[in-house]
């Protein structure tokens, strides 16, 4: 796979035999592109968890007590969406789908069809529930870079590493592309997260306490 702004081609040959070049393939249960983005990780994790729903939805829509049901639906629906969360960089598209398919885990546990016409809000009242999934989402990714930047480890490396080389660079129209770290939102940049981060306990409270509306542009 080769990952880049020009078409190139890259040939590549072990003993005599070409490499095929693909678009995308699957490392460790998650989908690579070839255009760096988590999109299409993201609809395939969705698929996944929306089959897994089929399978037990005699279980889910039972009449067993809401909260029960919720907990079920979180422990082995969201972990299947959820898998390798923590290092996605979120778009908003992204984000919709998201929040789509929390909202379809929500109706179809209440047997809600969408030609009822009830509101989302209308939903999230029924269920007792609030707009967790991405603040979910937020917290593993705050649980893991924390870890790795308290650590000098391989992966502390590649996330500050920079290549050394001239290469020829050619400013791209519109904003900048956005960055896995910058879900966390701290404004100061990098030297100040990481400075937060070797502080275990601040760094849990701080988002811990911070749980409200995750918004996320679009780069």
């Amino acid at each position: 796979m080769k990952i880049s702004r020009q078409p190139t081609p890259v040939t590549i040959k072990i003993d005599q035999k070409q490499v095929e070049n693909v678009k995308c393939f699957k490392y460790l249960g998650s989908l690579l592109t070839d255009d760096g983005r988590c999109t299409s990780e993201i609809k395939s994790r969705i698929a996944m968890a929306k089959a897994a729903f089929s399978k037990k939805k005699n279980l889910f829509t039972s009449k067993l007590d809401l909260n029960l049901r919720k907990k079920l639906v979180k422990c082995y629906i969201w972990s299947i969406a959820l898998y390798g969360a923590e290092t996605w960089t979120l778009r908003a598209v992204d984000q919709k789908h998201l929040e789509s398919f929390e909202m379809w885990c929500w109706r179809r546990m209440e047997k809600i069809s969408w030609t009822d016409y009830v509101r989302n809000e209308e939903v999230l009242i029924r269920v007792s529930e609030q707009r967790n999934i991405l603040h979910e989402i937020r917290k593993r990714k705050a649980n893991w870079i924390g870890h790795v930047l308290r650590r000098n480890c391989l992966l502390k490396e590649a996330i500050e590493g920079k290549i050394d080389g001239r290469i020829e660079v050619t400013r791209r129209r519109g904003r900048r592309r956005k960055k896995m770290l910058d879900d966390l939102g701290d404004r100061r940049g990098y030297c100040h997260l990481k400075e937060k981060a070797l502080d275990r306990i601040k760094w849990r409270n701080c988002f811990e306490r911070d749980c409200g509306p995750v918004v996320l542009t679009d780069y």
